[in-house]
């Protein structure tokens, strides 16, 4: 049986939660490994919806290790948080179910705090981050003064590090002209906390690696989207990890070879949240359209997203960049009644045509689509469980998008509810 990577192929928001969700059934351990309590996640069970930033969406299903890899960050608080929130809709989560990397990195309040400062200024460091401090907080893990969970299980060594994060925080904060923090309010943040986030910590190195052995299978849930990615991304405006499927072996403590196969989550147009270069954007009627059926709005952040034609170019990229293998395209039926529909099938350059995104930031900004008009349908795809139930104009649809961005469409995915999903691969089948 195929371990899976689920990434997103597109700037995030493309469905990833109820994919995770429908693929964790046929899992054993789900786990989180890069990102951070900026992603959200939206599961919608039997009627429910459950709101998840942090947490794994294997977490709601019983039965399944969720687990909360080294190459997130992770804001003890949110966390506790999170997992109170969760209780009070009748989902125990309990150390038995959830475990995290003893070597993740936090996020504190100072992170939160610069990360708002930043976003706020006119200094020309604004990009459209939520503001939840991940950014910082990866800055302090590569810069090797982060507070990581490990440091709260011995106290007494946590005062000495609080000092050397702060001998580059406070003349940051100097400089920004705001008020230096206490290292006594740092220790007490942490202290406070220890004890309700120990629990959770383990070697989740040890512990994959054993599942592994035993042929169980793992689902390696990614946060954001490929075109976030700090590398591969629309640099500056990303985020500040890797977002792509090669980030699952680092960030989870695992070998390359643990990694089989890669679903790309796939929107059947295209969104983005926050600043930065977006080609087939759609500031009219179209893009009022597609943002009011698909309830365009942020599941962290409550931002209502941008919104345009899907973008075979940047997809077609990102299956390169990513690794995938094959795609679940999702709010397909987003474009029921449409009576034409676009697919940028190429760009335009300063007078030449090209068939990537270039990755300087100026180019990205030039750079104008290409369409390829189809004709769109009046019957409903939502809630379609099998290709018969589709439209004979929505299949040539889907078809078309295989063609123009080489992956093939594993599945399909019909409205919010988990069970209105068309398999047409079982990624876990090796």
């Amino acid at each position: 049986m195929a371990n899976v990577v689920v990434i997103g192929s597109q700037w995030g928001d493309e469905g990833k939660g109820k994919i995770v969700d429908w693929l964790s059934e046929r899992a054993d351990v789900v786990v989180r490994f890069q990102g951070g309590h900026n992603a959200g996640h939206t599961l919608v069970i039997d009627g429910v919806s459950y709101k998840l930033s942090l947490l794994p969406s294997g977490v709601v299903r019983p039965g399944k290790l969720a687990i909360i890899g080294n190459g997130v960050v992770l804001d003890p608080h949110a966390l506790v948080a999170e997992i109170d929130r969760l209780a009070g809709q009748g989902v125990e989560v309990t150390p038995r179910s959830l475990r995290i990397a003893e070597n993740v990195s936090l996020i504190l309040s100072l992170h939160r705090e610069l990360d708002a400062f930043r976003e706020s200024s006119n200094a020309g460091t604004r990009i459209g981050t939520t503001k939840r401090g991940i950014g910082p907080a990866y800055e302090d893990k590569v810069g090797r003064r982060a507070i990581r969970l490990m440091d709260l299980a011995d106290l007494s060594t946590l005062k000495d590090k609080i000092e050397r994060l702060l001998a580059h925080h406070n003349p940051l904060r100097r400089g920004l002209g705001v008020a230096e923090v206490d290292p006594a309010a740092i220790y007490e943040e942490l202290a406070s906390v220890a004890d309700k986030v120990l629990p959770y910590m383990d070697i989740v190195w040890r512990i994959l690696d054993g599942a592994r052995r035993e042929g169980k299978r793992i689902l390696f849930e990614g946060a954001q989207g490929a075109l976030l990615d700090i590398d591969h991304g629309t640099y500056p405006f990303v985020t500040s990890s890797n977002t792509v499927a090669g980030q699952a072996a680092t960030g989870a403590g695992v070998g390359p070879g643990t990694l089989d196969y890669v679903l790309g989550i796939t929107k059947a147009y295209t969104t983005r949240v926050g600043e930065g270069p977006f080609p087939t954007e759609q500031q009219n009627a179209v893009g009022d359209f597609l943002g009011t059926r698909g309830h365009e709005f942020g599941t962290v952040t409550g931002r209502k997203r941008r919104c345009g034609w899907f973008d075979a170019v940047l997809v077609r990229q990102t299956v390169r960049t990513g690794g995938i293998n094959g795609i679940a395209l999702t709010k397909l039926d987003v474009l029921d009644g449409l009576e034409e529909i676009k697919i940028c099938v190429g760009y335009r350059l300063d007078g030449r045509e090209i068939d990537y995104l270039p990755a300087a930031q100026a180019a990205q900004a030039r750079v104008e689509p290409i369409y390829q008009t189809v004709e769109g349908w009046r019957e409903t795809t939502a809630g379609a469980r099998s290709w018969a139930d589709l439209p004979a104009q929505a299949i040539k649809y889907v078809r078309l998008v295989e063609e123009l961005i080489g992956a093939p469409v594993a599945l399909l995915s019909t409205s919010p509810e988990r069970d209105d999903t068309i398999l047409v691969e079982d990624p876990f089948q090796d």
